[in-house]
Parts: structure tokens; C-alpha cells; sequence
């Protein structure tokens, strides 16, 4: 029953992208508002759905940076409403064609930019990616075949309800957005074995399940994996641009993957900004381990092994150590970091210059929080996720990400001899 039902959504979100794939940027921008439109119209259905949610989710136990993904109230709301509204004063990259080369015997070689096709994203708890995904996969051209968790599942239902309402009134067909009506592990992993339909698998969620897909799947998968971000503190730091870089990266929004999960600060200037960090970190009633050069500055500060770092807490926790000099801090990076986002805070521009330069990450920042590494902070409206996979796309996933480029061939009735 699983196989027939993944193959029937598969091949059906299939024709359906080529139904999205030729409309006007006019046509989606249309549609999109609807889209916009019809979440605000469905307000009061989409809260009452996911308080039931957020019940079913404090019996079964889900942390609290889980319940956060989960919850929406009515700012939470408006602002998936918004962001469909910014992805449509963003270009279509669709279409878009430049000139590759002239070729000796006369022909000319394009490169235009096309949609991927179908694109399935599998997520948790995070309702709203139900609308980023469905609003992103649609202006680039694509269809989206959407399979939310358990925890999350009503709400993203609810939330489709409102989009398929946008597309009926557009005369496209529903197809063009499907949440897959059951979390059932089973049905995933057919849906997974659709290589057929299926261009692009895109996870989001814990390590467990990017592992899953990874394993599983015969369809190509970027990765958008844990955010264990570093802020590392040089000796030639601006100490007070430090302290407000660390409180925002870890104590704005702790259950998202931008926050900051661990702490570097070179051994010149940690008698004099470690105990600022223990006092402005208690405050927030953060939770610190530590490792044991470092632990001194903390009241109850949990030392740990060296080898113990590399943590992603999503909670108010955050693992501390002093380095010695720029290449352990770096070093460290490399060994625990995950190549989401790293960043330096300094006034020395090389030393800013290098750590751009050799940090693996796939958003590193000088001077700036770490919560800044955000498809619509960073300029490209709601983001599909952040890719920690090099290959076709690396960072925060926007439009153009979500498309591929085929080459075009213009002739004047050459063969080739």
C-alpha cells in the first residue's frame, strides 16, 4: 500500500511541475499573493490545529527547542504570510539566459537557467516550512511533495489547506504542493526509492533522520545537518562587540540551527572577558560546560574532555574553551564544527581575512551574530533550509538554488563534419 501511494503522489506532483514550470513571473507573483492571502484568511484554523499539535507534543515529551519549532501564534503567522510576500519582490531566475560562447563554426552556446522538477522535502517539527518550501519550490518553477513529522503534521495540513485554496482559485492543479498525508516511516522510505519522479530529496531536522534519508534514498540528497556554530573571540577582539555577539547568538532564539553552540576565546584576553561572559551568561541562566582552563571564571561550570565537544544543545547551553592561539581555534572548527556557520570577532583584518578564508563552513562572519545566517537576513528572501552540502548548493537555500542551468544551442544550420 505504501509503494502504490508513494508512487501515486510522486508521479502526480510530477505532471504537475510541468504545469508550474512555463508560468509567467507574473502568473506566480499572482498566485503567490494568493497564497499570502489565503494563510492570513486561515488564521484562526491554523493556531487552533497547531495548539492541538503543541498538546499532543508536551504528552509525548519533545524538548522545548522542538516545542519552539513547533509553535505558532499569530506574529508567527503573519510572518510566513510576509515572507511569501517577500520571495515575490524577488527575480525569477527561471528563464534567465547568458551567453556561454561563439563557437569557431558560427554556434552559439547559452546557458538558461531551468526548474529541478520535483523537489521532496522531508522535515520535524517545523510547520512553517510548509509555506517557505511550498511558496520557494513554487516561484523557481518547481513542484514540492512535503513530508512533515508526526509532532507537526495537522499544522502543516492545515496550512496546505490554505495554499491548495490559492492554487484552485488559480486554476493549477493542487499537486503543485502535496503534504503527504501520513508521518508513516514506511511511506517515506518508498518515497525515497522514487527516482523516477523525484529530482531532489531535501531533509531537515536531527541527525538521525538526515542519516536516514542519506542511507535510504535513491534520489540525489543535499544535506541541511546540525548547527554546532562557534563564535571564536581573538585577542584583538573588541571585548564589548564580543559579549553582544555571543548574548544574540545564544540567547535570542536558542531551538533554531543558527544559534551559537559554542564559545573559542584566545588565552591573551580570557582573564578579562571570561568573567564578563560568566556574569552576562548567568543572568540568562545559561548552562556552561567548560573545559578545565576555562572553568574557574563559572559557577558550576560542567568540565568536559577535550574530545566531548561539538554538542548542538538548541537549548540555553553552551560549551566554552580557551585556545591557545588562531590555528587551535581554527582547528577546533574544523574537528567539531558542522559547516554551518562559524564566526570571528576581531579588529584585526587579516586575522578576520584568514578565518574567512580557512574556515569549512558555508557561512562564515566577521564582526556579526551568527543568527544573521538566514535565507531572508542574508538577502534571499524565506530560505528552503541551510545546505551543508558542497555540491550544487552550499549556505542558505533561495530561489536560484533551486534551479539548474541547461545549455542551449543556437546554429544557422551547421553539422558537425
Amino acid at each position: 500500500m505504501s509503494t502504490q501511494l508513494a508512487e501515486q503522489i510522486s508521479k502526480r506532483a510530477a505532471v504537475a511541475a510541468r504545469a508550474v514550470a512555463t508560468l509567467s513571473e507574473a502568473k506566480k507573483n499572482q498566485v503567490l499573493q494568493r497564497m499570502a492571502d489565503a494563510i492570513r484568511a486561515a488564521q484562526d484554523d491554523i493556531l487552533k490545529v497547531n495548539e492541538q499539535d503543541m498538546i499532543a507534543g508536551r504528552e509525548k515529551g519533545l524538548s522545548d527547542a522542538m516545542l519552539d519549532r513547533l509553535q505558532l501564534n499569530a506574529e508567527r503567522v503573519e510572518g510566513m504570510a510576509s515572507a511569501i510576500e517577500e520571495i515575490i519582490e524577488l527575480a525569477d531566475p527561471v528563464g534567465e539566459r547568458k551567453a556561454f560562447e561563439t563557437r569557431p563554426n558560427g554556434i552559439q552556446v547559452d546557458k538558461m537557467r531551468i526548474p529541478l522538477g520535483v523537489i521532496c522535502m522531508i522535515y520535524e517539527a517545523r510547520p512553517n516550512v510548509t509555506a517557505d518550501a511550498g511558496a520557494l519550490c513554487f516561484k523557481s518553477g518547481n513542484a514540492v511533495i512535503l513530508r512533515c513529522g508526526r509532532e507537526a503534521i495537522e499544522t502543516s495540513k492545515a496550512i496546505a489547506k490554505a495554499l491548495h485554496q490559492a492554487l484552485r482559485d488559480s486554476d493549477l492543479p493542487e499537486d503543485v504542493i502535496t503534504v503527504v498525508p501520513s508521518p508513516d516511516r514506511e511511506l517515506m522510505n518508498e518515497l525515497l526509492k522514487q527516482d523516477k519522479y523525484i529530482d531532489l530529496v531535501i531533509p531537515r531536522g536531527g541527525e538521525g533522520l538526515i542519516h536516514f534519508v542519506s542511507d535510504n534514498s535513491k534520489i540525489p540528497v543535499i544535506q541541511h545537518y546540525k548547527g554546532v556554530c562557534h563564535l571564536y573571540v581573538d585577542k584583538d577582539a573588541d571585548l564589548d562587540k564580543a559579549l553582544s555577539i555571543l548574548l544574540n547568538g545564544k540567547t535570542q532564539r536558542t531551538g533554531v540551527c543558527n544559534a551559537l553552540e559554542g564559545l573559542l576565546v584566545h588565552q591573551d584576553i580570557a582573564a578579562t572577558f571570561l568573567p564578563k561572559v560568566a556574569k552576562a551568561l548567568a543572568e540568562k541562566s545559561v548552562v556552561i560546560h567548560s573545559d578545565a582552563k576555562s572553568a574557574g571564571y563559572f559557577d558550576n561550570a560542567d568540565v568536559i574532555a577535550d574530545d566531548a565537544f561539538g554538542e548542538e544543545y538548541l537549548a540555553l547551553e553552551i560549551a566554552v574553551r580557551t585556545v591557545a592561539d588562531f590555528d587551535q581555534a581554527l582547528d577546533h572548527i574544523h574537528q567539531f564544527g558542522s559547516g554551518h556557520t562559524e564566526v570571528i570577532v576581531t579588529e584585526n583584518k587579516d586575522a578576520a581575512e584568514r578565518f574567512i578564508r580557512e574556515v569549512d563552513s558555508a557561512v562564515t562572519m566577521a564582526n556579526a551574530s551568527s543568527r544573521f545566517s538566514d535565507g531572508g537576513q542574508l538577502g534571499l528572501g524565506a530560505e528552503i533550509g541551510i545546505s551543508t552540502s558542497k555540491l550544487h548548493a552550499y549556505g542558505p537555500m533561495g530561489l536560484q538554488a533551486l534551479t539548474t542551468e541547461k545549455f542551449v544551442v543556437t546554429g544557422t544550420g551547421q553539422i558537425r563534419e
